[in-house]
């Protein structure tokens, strides 16, 4: 670790493990890793309709999926979801973009004192119709489509935002079923205090910018939540979770980490950049992150096994791991999004260390 790296991560270590977590204290941090001096100035025409490039967000799928947190093992099936009764699935086209809405009851499906380790989105690829494909162009080839899956969160006001939580190419002359990952969305429905369905969006685009591969992703369908389609192959949220009282994580805080009682553990500590004043508008994805946060007392040795000078040992960040985000940036008069990804934003573990 370098020296600016290990500045930052004492700086956010700070800001972590403090009970009291300040907005201001979060904010240096993140500006000081984007190199950036103050929050972007945006119009409210930088933020209209706006669309992530296709390399932009490769890259940044390419940095979430390497930061991913490995499965715990063991993980029970809890269920298979298959859409809200009488929910059509609505499916929309445009002149570059297929969406296709979904709706899924989650309401009591997941056990109490239960974790959701993974959640798979699987949809079913219709064959397809090659009458209908446009005529191949000489030099430009075009094998695939790219399916990007988001989760719609609705605001107060009564608008959607979305977040990106899956993206990679689907072949588009082959059909059957195919899996994402939506496990971050669950975590993200599980966050949002208001108790309603949750709504995915499907976005098939074409594997690069133009019009030739904007009409062959076109020719990708999947199978909808339409009651009235008989056909096999509905969408299913598939879910899996772990039964804490069985499987807890060592090192995570249990329920005497809230009477301030436990000894020195990582407790939950969600940071949403969507309800952050400062970083809601220009901190396009994720909407938020679990952060952690160091918490606990540690043993003291008897002062005649102390080192001279040293002082008490304290729980503090003993590893952390780095946050992937794409946001907009204020380039002269233009505007520009990028992906990024910043160091030490997520603490693995937690140790006692001694001061000094």
């Amino acid at each position: 670790m370098d020296l600016r790296c290990a500045g930052m991560l004492c700086v956010l270590c700070l800001v972590l493990t403090v009970r009291a977590f300040t907005q201001e204290g979060f904010k240096e941090v993140v500006l000081k890793q984007l190199g950036l001096s103050e929050v972007p100035k945006l119009h409210k025409r930088d933020l209209v309709d706006l669309v992530i490039p296709e390399h932009v967000k490769s890259k940044y799928m390419s940095m979430l999926k390497r930061q991913r947190v490995k499965r715990r093992a063991l993980p029970s099936l809890a269920g298979i979801l298959r859409g809200i009764p009488g929910h059509t699935g609505e499916v929309l086209y445009s002149d570059t973009t297929t969406r296709q809405k979904l709706m899924f009851d989650m309401e009591g499906r997941i056990p109490k004192n239960s974790e959701v380790t993974m959640a798979e989105l699987k949809l079913f690829k219709k064959p397809v119709d090659r009458a209908n494909l446009p005529a191949k162009q000489p030099h430009r080839t075009v094998s695939n489509a790219r399916v990007s899956v988001y989760w719609v969160q609705q605001q107060h006001d009564g608008t959607n935002r979305t977040s990106l939580i899956d993206s990679r190419l689907v072949p588009i002359r082959e059909s059957g079923w195919k899996s994402f990952d939506v496990t971050q969305a669950v975590h993200y429905w599980l966050r949002n205090k208001r108790r309603e369905p949750m709504f995915l969006e499907v976005w098939i685009e074409g594997e690069r910018v133009g019009s030739y591969a904007a009409e062959m992703a076109k020719a990708v369908r999947f199978a909808s939540q339409d009651p009235k389609d008989k056909a096999l192959g509905k969408p299913e949220l598939v879910l899996y979770t772990l039964n804490l009282d069985d499987y807890g994580s060592p090192g995570d805080c249990g329920e005497e980490a809230v009477t301030g009682k436990s000894t020195c553990c990582r407790q939950k500590h969600y940071i949403s950049f969507r309800e952050l004043s400062w970083a809601q508008h220009w901190i396009l994805e994720p909407a938020g992150f679990q952060a952690y946060r160091c918490s606990g007392s540690c043993l003291q040795p008897p002062r005649a096994l102390r080192r001279p000078g040293s002082g008490q040992r304290s729980c503090a960040v003993a590893g952390s791991s780095a946050l992937p985000i794409i946001y907009l940036v204020r380039r002269g008069n233009r505007t520009e999004i990028e992906a990024a990804e910043f160091p030490n934003m997520v603490v693995e573990r937690c140790s006692c260390v001694t001061d000094g």
